[in-house]
Parts: structure tokens; C-alpha cells; sequence
């Protein structure tokens, strides 16, 4: 067996154990990881200095520099995140439908663990823990593969994890990091068919288009994030540019930042007018089609084809006008990656029409696509967020991590 056939096979084997652990047992899990990392966390931000330094001297853009950077507060939110995940109802064994059959038979359909998560990620070591505490608490074992840009940070904070597990009296093996970083391992982890039950990729749209095409394990696509805001012609302007700054500036190397706005040319001009000032504070780069050039003027970069189906992860951003609602959901339905949504607007009709035709997993009326997130919708944390249909959609949290059976009582019914 391969290095990493036996780190399945040890994580089938733990899987066993805690889908019957209970629910008492996975919070005490939790709540000693919460404490080792609070107690520790100079050793998890002392690694995480190295994987600073290495990318700095790597060339890093700033903006992904920001994802890979852990600090007292980030370490102080991730253990505040696994604490919420503690205090979240348990789905597992939860019956959510019964019914007792003409013959006699009762029939109940139980939510159970996936079983083995394996999860290829990128330069996010928060993503190590998140995904941890949510696999845990769904009764989920799960292999971690991060990028190499965060390996020191993943090494670490999984080391500790490993030994607050091992102190509750659970297998360590519920949770496992790939050490080897290469294309290999990737590769061979898409293929771990017989002890990874679901692969989640979580990362740029290259990453999940790769996952995706290659594996023959059951992949769920996460975080493709090409999201939009359109602006009306009825939209409160002041409002719009200040949620245009925020979904664009406040973290842009993440899934629900803005990568496009839509505005309508009867007010393009009064709302470049108030959303300039703001942008120019990062220095956002505009790039724009030609009408939205001749208010822009110099302020902007004429905009490519390949513009419009760009996920930046930057201080950049598409504009294009449209001359209406029904244009900008056609543009929207034809570009976006069905992530997050946004139309700005004081018209309740043309609101509630947005919301019935975009297709995306998150639809939005005056508000940030950046509260596309486990936390936000009160999951206590994602393990991703899922723009395909399948299974789950949108942030996925406890009960996006199970699955089910059917649970059949008899009294010598036969068929």
C-alpha cells in the first residue's frame, strides 16, 4: 500500500468508531480542540509567520498573502467558530420522516455520516479547523490536503487537533493532513476509491474544474465564486456604492467577493459619481465596456471578453451597463458560477422577479454577497459552499455533511 492508501485506510477504520461516538463524546472533541488551540496558539501563529515569510519572498499577490495570514484575532474567531459548531444540534440519527405502512412496517429515514471527507484545499488555515469541527460533529472522518504555501500552518494545527482528540479517547486518525504537497498526491487522493466516501475541493475555479474532471470519487463542486451586483435605476445610490465597496473591498480574495457590476445607464453616471471615491481608497482596478468607459473616462481599463468570466481574487472589477433588470439576469444567468447574487433596487416587483430567475445559491436584495457564508447563515461554519445542485447547495454545514438510511421495523412481514 501507498503512503496515502494507508492514511485511508486508517481514516475508514476511525470513521466506524466516531459515527457511533455520540453526540456528548464529538463536543468534548471539539471543546478540546477549541482549548489546545487557544492554549497553543503561539505555536500555530509561529508557523504561520514561516509560511508568511516563504511566500513574500515566493512573490505572493498581497490579496492571497491576506488568506494565508493567521493572527491573534483570526485564531480567536476560528476557536469562537468551533465553539458554535459545539452548541449546533447534532443531525445525526435524527429521524426526519416515519411513517407506518399499510402491511404494518415502520419506516424511518435517519440522517448518518458521509462517512470519509477527504477535502483539497488552498492557502486558507482556518479552512484546516472549519472543516475539522464541522466533520466531527456530523460524525465524519476526514483527510485534509492544503496548499503548500500553508503547509507549516497545517502541519501544526493539525498536530494539535490529532493530540485533543487522542485526549477525549477518539481515534486520532478522524483527522489527518496529506503531508506531501505535490500534484501526485492530489492526483491519487482523487482516486482513493474504497476509503474516501466524497472529495470537496475548496478553492479557485482551476482547482475545482480540475477536481472535478479528474476524480472518480464522488466530488462535490465548492466555491466557484464569479458573483455580481446590479445596480437599478430605482436603486438608493448611496446605499449601493457603500455595498458595492464592501463586497468588493472588505476580503477580496474570497468566494463571495463581487467580481462584477451591472448598472443601469439612466443612473451609471450619478453612481460612478459616489462609488468612485470608496474604490479609490484600495485602488480598485476597473475594467469596463465602452459605455461604462465613456463615464469612467481614464478611471478605467477597457474590458476583455475574458473580463466578464473572471474570478479575480483582487482588487479588480468588471462594469458593464445594461439597460435593464431583464438584461442583467440574462448576463448573470450566462456568466455567473451560481454562487451569489445581488440586484439593488427600491422596486419590490422587480426584486421579487431577480429573485425567482437568478440561478445561483444565494440571491440577494440590497445587501453584501459577502454574507454567503456558513457563519452569517448561523451554520457555525461551512465546509464550503456549493454551487452545483446535487445533494447540497449553498454553504454547506451539519446537515449538508449526511447522508441517510432507512430504518425498517417488522413483525414477520413478509413480501
Amino acid at each position: 500500500m501507498t503512503a496515502l492508501q494507508q492514511q485511508g485506510a486508517a481514516a475508514k477504520a476511525a470513521s466506524y468508531t466516531l459515527a457511533t461516538a455520540g453526540t456528548a463524546k464529538k463536543n468534548q472533541a471539539l471543546e478540546a480542540i477549541a482549548n489546545i488551540l487557544t492554549e497553543r496558539q503561539a505555536e500555530w501563529l509561529s508557523a504561520n509567520a514561516e509560511d508568511i515569510a516563504a511566500a513574500r519572498e515566493a512573490g505572493m499577490a498581497p490579496a492571497m498573502l491576506d488568506r494565508l495570514t493567521l493572527t491573534p484575532e483570526r485564531v480567536a474567531g476560528i476557536v469562537a467558530a468551533v465553539r458554535q459548531v459545539t452548541a449546533l444540534p447534532d443531525p445525526i440519527g435524527r429521524a426526519d420522516k416515519t411513517e407506518t405502512r399499510p402491511n404494518g412496517l415502520i419506516i424511518s429515514r435517519r440522517r448518518v455520516p458521509l462517512g470519509v471527507i477527504a477535502i483539497i484545499f488552498e492557502s486558507r488555515p482556518n479552512v484546516t479547523v472549519d472543516a475539522t469541527a464541522l466533520c466531527l460533529k456530523s460524525g465524519n472522518v476526514c483527510i485534509l490536503r492544503g496548499g503548500k504555501e500553508a503547509i507549516r500552518s497545517n502541519r501544526c494545527v493539525t498536530a494539535l487537533m490529532r493530540q485533543a482528540l487522542a485526549s477525549v479517547g477518539l481515534p486520532e486518525d478522524c483527522v489527518s493532513l496529506v503531508q506531501d504537497t505535490s500534484h501526485e498526491t492530489a492526483g491519487e487522493l482523487m482516486h482513493l476509491d474504497g476509503y474516501v466516501d466524497v472529495l470537496i475541493p475548496r478553492g479557485g475555479a482551476g482547482l475545482i474544474r480540475a477536481v472535478a474532471k479528474e476524480a472518480s470519487v464522488p466530488v462535490i463542486r465548492t466555491g466557484e465564486g464569479v458573483c455580481h451586483i446590479y445596480v437599478d435605476d430605482e436603486a438608493d445610490l448611496d446605499m449601493a456604492a457603500k455595498i458595492l465597496f464592501n463586497a468588493k473591498c472588505s476580503r477580496p480574495s474570497v468566494c463571495n467577493a463581487v467580481e462584477c457590476v451591472l448598472v443601469h445607464r439612466d443612473v451609471a453616471a450619478d453612481f460612478w459619481k459616489r462609488a468612485l471615491p470608496l474604490l479609490d481608497e484600495k485602488g480598485v482596478e476597473l475594467r469596463a465596456d465602452e459605455e461604462a468607459l465613456a463615464v469612467l473616462g481614464t478611471r478605467a481599463l477597457p474590458a476583455a471578453e475574458s473580463d466578464w468570466d473572471a474570478e479575480y481574487d483582487d482588487y479588480i472589477l468588471a462594469v458593464r451597463t445594461v439597460g435593464g433588470m431583464d438584461e442583467a439576469v440574462d448576463f448573470i444567468n450566462a456568466h455567473g458560477t451560481g454562487h451569489s447574487e445581488a440586484i439593488l433596487t427600491k422596486n419590490y416587483f422587480k426584486a421579487q422577479r431577480f429573485l425567482d430567475r437568478v440561478d445561483a445559491a444565494a440571491v440577494y436584495v440590497n445587501a453584501s454577497t459577502r454574507f454567503t457564508d456558513g457563519g452569517e447563515f448561523g451554520l457555525g461554519a461551512e465546509i464550503g459552499i456549493s454551487t452545483q445542485k446535487m445533494h447540497a447547495r449553498g454553504p454547506m454545514g451539519l446537515e449538508e455533511l449526511t447522508s441517510c438510511k432507512y430504518v425498517v421495523y417488522g413483525e414477520g412481514q413478509v413480501r
